[in-house]
C-alpha cells in the first residue's frame, strides 16, 4: 500500500493529535523532491501547504474541529484553480498565470482539513493520452520509467502511485483519468456528469468534462468523492449528490454484469483481454450472473467524441487571444498580430490541431455534415447504454485496450494511434455514466485496469461493487 495510511485514518490521527499535519505535509514534500526524475509535478505549493499545515495543528491543539480530512496530502492536475503555484495546465500560453480564486473541488476539500501540496503535469489542456502533449515534460510511469503513465491525469496517477500524495485530483473528458488510472494501477473514477463542480477547472468539453479522484483504494476514493460532490451555485451544470453518503459501501444483492462484447474483440492485446478475462471467471466464482451485452454504436463513438470534442475545445480556447491574461507576444505590430503570435507560440501542435479542426465543423458549411450527425450518434451511443441497465445492472471491460506503451512509440504524426487509446473510455463519456477503473492482474509487469461502467447517479453503487472486486488480482 505504500507509505501512506487510509485517508480516514491520516485525518482521525491528527484530529487525535496523534500526527501532525506539518509533518505529513513536509513528508510528502520530501518524496516529491526525492522522486521528481519522474516528471509528475510541475510545481510544488510548499509555503502555502506548511502554512495550512500549521493551521490544522493549531485547531487541533485547540480542540477545534478540522475536518474528515484534517492533513491530508494531494495533488492537483494543473488545470485546477489553485492558490500558492501558477495555474498553467502544463501550456506556454497560460505560464505566469496566477489563479485569482480557487475550484470549489478544492475549496471544499480545504475545509475539510486537506492539504493541496502541488500540481500536476498533464497533456497541455487535457489534449491526449500521454502527457507527451505537455509543453513542459514528459511523466514517466512508476512501473516503467521508459512508459507513459497515460493521459491527460497522467501527473496526477503517477503522483499517487509514487507514494507522493495519499490521492490526487484528475480531470476525465474522454477517459483522462481512468486510462492513467490503468497504465499506473491506480483507481480511478469518472463520476456522473454534473455530480462534482467544474467551476474553476480550465475547460476542455464542457459537455464531458468530469472531476474524481485517483487513490489507491476504492474507500479512498468513495471519501474523497463524498466530500466533493453536490450543486454549485457557480456551476450550473452540477446535479443532485446521493442522500446516502457515499462512504457507505455495501451491496445488497447480486449485480447481474454485462461484458461489452465491442470491448473484448481483436482490438484488444491478447494479454489484456487474458486479464479482463479472468476477473470475469471471478466473477462467475463469487456467484454473478455474467452475460454478454451489445452496445451497437459505441464503434462510432470515437469518431463521434473527435467532432464534438474539438468543436468545444476551439470554442473553450477563444479566451486565449494574448489580451486579458497569459502568453502575449510584445512583438506583435498591431492587435492581429497579437492574436496571431501568441497563439502560435503559445499553443503546442495538438491544441492547435484540435481548434482547427473544431472551427472546421462547426462552419456554416460543415455544422450539418458533421456536428449534428455527432450529436444523433451521440443520443444513439446514450440510447445504447440505457438499453444495457435494462439487461444488467454494471458493465465491464478493459479500460484501455493495451498496457503502458514506450515513450515516443505512438508518433506525433499520427494522432488517430494516440486517439485510439480512449476507444473504450470515450463512449461512457458521451453518455454522462459513472464509471471507475480498478487495478487487475498485471500483464507483463505492467498495471492493467477494469472499467467498470453503472447507471447514471448510481456511484455509489458503483463504488460499493468495485470494493467487493477490489483484490482480485
Amino acid at each position: 500500500m505504500g507509505v501512506w495510511q487510509p485517508i480516514n485514518e491520516i485525518a482521525k490521527n491528527v484530529e487525535a493529535g496523534k500526527a501532525s499535519a506539518v509533518d505529513l505535509v513536509t513528508k510528502a514534500l520530501k518524496i516529491i523532491d526525492e522522486k521528481k526524475e519522474y516528471k509528475a509535478i510541475i510545481a510544488k505549493t510548499e509555503k502555502r501547504a506548511l502554512k495550512r499545515a500549521k493551521e490544522v495543528d493549531t485547531k487541533v491543539s485547540k480542540g477545534e474541529s478540522v475536518g474528515r480530512l484534517a492533513g491530508v496530502p494531494f495533488v492537483a492536475k494543473d488545470n485546477f484553480l489553485a492558490f500558492g503555484a501558477d495555474t498553467t495546465a502544463a501550456s506556454n500560453i497560460l505560464k505566469g498565470f496566477e489563479a485569482p480564486y480557487q475550484a470549489t473541488a478544492i475549496e471544499k476539500l480545504e475545509a475539510e482539513g486537506a492539504i493541496c501540496v502541488a500540481k500536476a503535469n498533464l497533456d497541455a489542456f487535457a489534449h491526449g493520452s500521454s502527457t507527451e502533449n505537455s509543453d513542459f515534460f514528459t511523466t514517466l510511469n512508476p512501473a516503467d520509467k521508459t512508459k507513459v503513465p497515460g493521459g491527460s491525469s497522467g501527473g496526477s496517477a503517477a503522483a499517487v502511485m509514487l507514494d507522493m500524495a495519499p490521492f490526487a485530483l484528475g480531470t476525465d473528458t474522454g477517459g483522462s483519468i481512468r486510462l492513467p488510472a490503468s497504465f499506473c494501477g491506480a483507481v480511478g473514477l469518472k463520476p456522473t456528469y454534473g455530480l462534482v463542480s467544474r467551476s474553476g477547472v480550465i475547460a476542455m468539453a464542457s459537455s464531458t468534462d468530469v472531476i474524481g479522484p485517483l487513490t489507491k483504494t476504492v474507500e479512498d476514493t468513495a471519501l474523497v468523492l463524498d466530500v466533493m460532490a453536490g450543486k454549485d451555485e457557480l456551476d450550473s451544470t452540477t446535479i443532485e449528490r446521493d442522500k446516502q453518503p457515499y462512504t457507505d459501501l455495501e451491496v445488497n444483492k447480486k449485480p447481474i454484469i454485462g461484458v461489452i462484447k465491442e470491448y473484448m474483440g481483436d482490438g484488444v492485446d491478447g494479454d489484456v483481454k487474458k486479464s479482463v478475462s479472468k476477473s470475469i471467471e471471478q466473477f462467475r466464482k463469487k456467484g454473478y450472473q455474467v452475460k454478454e451485452v451489445g452496445l451497437p454504436y459505441t464503434d462510432l463513438a470515437l469518431a463521434c467524441y473527435y467532432i464534438l470534442c474539438p468543436a468545444e475545445i476551439s470554442s473553450n480556447l477563444a479566451r486565449y487571444d494574448g489580451q486579458r491574461f497569459g502568453f502575449s507576444d510584445k512583438n506583435a505590430k498591431n492587435l492581429l498580430e497579437s492574436y496571431e503570435m501568441s497563439r502560435t507560440k503559445g499553443f503546442g501542435a495538438e491544441a492547435k490541431r484540435r481548434i482547427m479542426i473544431g472551427t472546421y465543423v462547426l462552419t456554416s458549411g460543415y455544422y450539418d455534415a458533421y456536428y449534428k450527425r455527432a450529436q444523433i450518434v451521440r443520443t444513439k451511443i446514450i440510447n445504447d447504454f440505457e438499453n444495457a441497465f435494462s439487461q444488467v445492472d454494471f458493465l465491464v471491460s478493459p479500460t484501455a485496450p493495451v498496457t503502458a506503451f514506450k515513450i515516443g512509440e505512438k508518433a506525433s504524426d499520427d494522432p488517430l494511434a494516440m486517439y485510439l487509446m480512449d476507444s473504450m473510455t470515450i463512449a461512457v463519456s458521451l453518455a454522462g455514466n459513472p464509471a471507475i477503473s480498478v487495478p487487475i492482474q498485471e500483464s507483463d509487469d505492467m498495471p492493467v485496469g477494469l472499467q467498470i461502467v453503472a447507471r447514471k447517479n448510481r456511484d455509489r453503487e458503483l463504488l460499493s461493487f468495485a470494493k467487493e472486486l477490489e483484490g482480485t488480482k
